[in-house]
């Protein structure tokens, strides 16, 4: 396998892209894996369809990229510690899982780097993922408020999804997965509100919805106003793509820079995908590089 045969097709504007030409099922060649790093440093957001897969051979990929990540709160595959299978039952009526906008596990003092997700049963309807662009988004701000925000921290917690009083303790009926609410979840951490990415040096909003409680020092209510503004700034649709799933695509995309939003619109059907995550770093305040 050659880097001439693989094709990257990005979307508008640049943020998340096609990659076809590999073959996931095998380790990548170190040129290949290279310009597929590159392709992944510059859009965020990388699919590649037609990628049926093994347990082991998920697993192989992903540890192309680094050491796993810590996925808390959520039962695996029970052979495969890191693997927690994305499952609704068609029978389900529970909320979509991973169904509001956010960003993968923002709670953690070292949050994972890239998620992967590898589709299994997609319904005929249904199910896309929406991604926002954390990088543009920041940009897109004035020089001003740029400047008054960089400096800020974010406090982060799993306590309102996972928390033991938590939305998904108090949920019924879920079937395809098992979700571990815990006190543990209520535990705090506080990151850069602009982190800077490690690998291209730029700039990105390190806020979401899910996980993101306050900004650090701010009261309630002054909290509740720059994150409202920063979450709606975030999701508007020059920022924003829609991404259609089919069986056998993988799905991988950059925790450090964006965040994604599961999508239902599939009652009746079930729908499988495999997701596995690869370990970051703690976050870079976008002031210290400044």
């Amino acid at each position: 396998m050659t880097t001439l045969a693989l094709e990257v097709k990005a979307n508008p504007g640049g943020f998340g892209a096609e990659v076809t030409g590999v073959d996931l099922s095998r380790p990548l060649p170190p040129p290949v894996l290279d310009a597929v790093k590159a392709a992944f440093a510059r859009h965020a957001v990388l699919w590649f369809p037609d990628q049926p897969l093994t347990h082991d051979q998920l697993e192989a990929f992903t540890l192309q990229w680094g050491e796993y990540g810590w996925d808390p709160y959520v039962a695996p595959l029970a052979d495969r510690p890191h693997i927690l299978e994305v499952r609704r039952d068609a029978s389900e009526t529970t909320t979509v899982f991973g169904g509001f906008w956010h960003s993968d596990w923002s709670f953690q003092a070292t949050p994972p780097a890239i998620t992967i997700l590898h589709a299994k049963v997609i319904p005929p309807v249904g199910g896309d993922t929406l991604y926002a662009d954390g990088c543009r988004a920041w940009e897109a701000l004035s020089p001003a408020f740029q400047a008054m925000i960089a400096p800020l921290r974010a406090v982060h917690s799993a306590g309102r999804p996972y928390g033991s009083a938590g939305f998904y303790a108090k949920e019924a009926g879920r079937t395809g997965m098992k979700i571990l609410p815990s006190a543990e979840a209520e535990k705090t951490y506080v990151h850069p509100l602009v982190r800077i990415h490690p690998a291209t040096g730029r700039k990105a909003l390190f806020v979401n919805p899910v996980y993101t409680l306050s900004v650090d020092g701010f009261s309630e209510a002054e909290s509740a106003a720059l994150l409202g503004f920063l979450f709606k700034h975030m999701t508007e649709d020059r920022f924003v793509f829609r991404h259609a799933w089919a069986a056998n695509m993988l799905t991988m995309w950059d925790n450090r820079c964006c965040m994604h939003n599961a999508t239902g619109g599939y009652d009746g059907h079930t729908r499988i995908l495999h997701r596995t995550t690869v370990a970051g770093d703690a976050p870079r305040a976008a002031a210290d590089a400044a």
